[in-house]
């Protein structure tokens, strides 16, 4: 970038730009997942449960969200139920939905559309990403939430996956007593959910 300044490449230095701000945003993504995993499996990461809106939080993912967003053109629309009162972590769950919509992301093409919902139940919540990217091959989504798997693809722009969000998301949501699932089709998206309780947790949340 330096030597693009001083002969007056700007072309040159844009390019440098974007891959710097790109590589930035991976290691940043990377660093934050194996802290996270090695406080997690350290014992270090105390679930602090209380009463808190999940529409705060989306909204709060969504505005880091939209750099990446908006250098692909996608567009990102949410449907959430006014004072959506859950009970859980907030951090952890903010990290579940940070990684989900940042793989959506990731996973769709320039010009593309992701859909965040959340539907209330009695006694939970269930909170979707759906996007309509590349998808995933049906032979692959059993280990998408498995260490042991390693399963990793590259982006619609060569981005590069930590392989580690998902296996934290899964973590996190059992942590609160919640399930996490994925529905995809190879070329036509993907839909992430996990439940989280509207109740103290420990108590019935299977509704």
């Amino acid at each position: 970038m330096i030597e693009s300044i001083r002969e007056h490449n700007w072309n040159e230095m844009d390019k440098i730009a974007v891959a710097i701000n790109q590589s930035s945003h991976r290691a940043f993504e990377l660093l934050t997942n194996l802290l996270d995993w090695s406080r997690s499996q350290t014992g270090k990461m105390e679930l602090n449960p209380e009463h808190f809106d999940l529409g705060e939080t989306i909204h709060k993912v969504l505005k880091l969200a939209d750099e990446a967003a908006t250098q692909k053109s996608i567009t990102i629309s949410g449907d959430f139920p006014a004072a959506t009162i859950v009970y859980g972590d907030n951090q952890m769950i903010e990290s579940v939905i940070r990684n989900l919509i940042t793989n959506a992301i990731k996973f769709t093409h320039p010009g593309g559309k992701i859909d965040i919902s959340v539907e209330n139940k009695q006694k939970s919540s269930v909170i979707s990403v759906c996007d309509n990217g590349i998808g995933i091959p049906k032979e692959y989504l059993n280990k998408l939430f498995r260490i042991d798997a390693g399963y990793s693809t590259k982006g619609t722009q060569n981005e590069r996956g930590t392989g580690l969000g998902l296996i934290l998301c899964k973590e996190f949501v059992e942590k609160h007593k919640g399930k996490i699932w994925v529905e995809s089709k190879e070329g036509k998206g993907s839909a992430f959910r996990f439940s989280i309780p509207a109740n103290p947790l420990g108590s019935d949340t299977k509704d």
